[in-house]
């Protein structure tokens, strides 16, 4: 049976699973980090709400950081807000024993000089909604063309609230050369061809999810 020590995480990742009560990885997690962290591999992962996918891309991405080197090194994009800032919990939670890799959320609905106060730090990762991103981006306030990894997040919500411009227009701005993940709960035909025009041939990962409702939904009826 698999576990957080046999994946490949670095002592610090394992302490921080073991203080936050993960015993056992999920599938999703499983497939994920080893070829996220051992490989250059693109990565499209068809996984639901609820699987551990946020793990599966987060514990990878803060292996692969050199916090010595005070660079944007990562970007997560996400359809809303709440998904953003949670995210950004889940990375603080995880990077509870690395304290000097820097990670700030950019979102609409708040302060756009406050967050070019935070990016002008130079966090190594930031979490962000592709409409406050591409606006911060147009103003000279962010610089992702030297990333190394960039995460899709709930990729098929992205397209349906309208982002797959944005998205486009960001990726524009990154290196070719960069990793990319793309995690989405579905894969209708605009977000395969964000992949072919994006990604480099990349490895597919699918969590079948039977009863899914069932499972993990308490359902009652009046």
């Amino acid at each position: 049976m698999a576990s957080f020590e046999t994946l490949g995480l670095k002592p610090e990742l394992q302490a921080a699973a073991r203080d936050l009560g993960y015993e056992t990885p999920t599938p999703i997690q499983e497939q994920a980090i080893p070829l996220l962290l051992e490989t250059a591999s693109d990565l499209v992962a068809l996984a639901q709400t609820g699987t551990g996918k946020t793990a599966a891309f987060v514990f990878p991405l803060l292996q692969h950081i050199f916090p010595e080197e005070r660079t944007t090194q990562a970007l997560i994009l996400s359809p809303t807000r709440e998904l953003c800032l949670q995210i950004t919990r889940e990375l603080k939670n995880y990077a509870q024993n690395l304290p000097q890799v820097g990670i700030t959320a950019v979102y609409g609905g708040a302060s756009i000089q406050e967050q070019g106060r935070e990016i002008k730090r130079n966090p190594h990762i930031v979490v962000a909604t592709p409409g406050r991103l591409k606006d911060m981006i147009g103003r000279r306030m962010v610089d992702v063309s030297r990333i190394a990894y960039c995460v899709l997040d709930e990729a098929d919500e992205m397209l349906s609230m309208g982002f797959v411009e944005d998205i486009e227009a960001i990726l524009a701005q990154t290196p070719s050369t960069r990793q990319t993940a793309l995690f989405s709960a579905t894969l209708p035909a605009a977000i395969r061809q964000l992949a072919d025009r994006y990604m480099r041939e990349p490895t597919a990962v699918t969590m079948q999810q039977k009863q899914l409702a069932v499972a993990t939904i308490e359902q009652r009826y009046y």
